[in-house]
């Protein structure tokens, strides 16, 4: 279990340049994907 914490708390921290350096298109564009597959899940 903590083993699995650090893994996620890892990612985000790495991930978070990248997210910072994303321009608006992209994240709208990542946002429009997630919203799509959350409604596809719900299914």
């Amino acid at each position: 279990m903590i083993v699995f914490l650090l893994y996620k708390v890892t990612r985000k921290l790495l991930s978070l340049p990248s997210l910072l350096l994303r321009g608006d298109a992209a994240k709208d564009a990542e946002l429009l994907v997630l919203r799509h597959e959350n409604a596809v899940l719900r299914r």
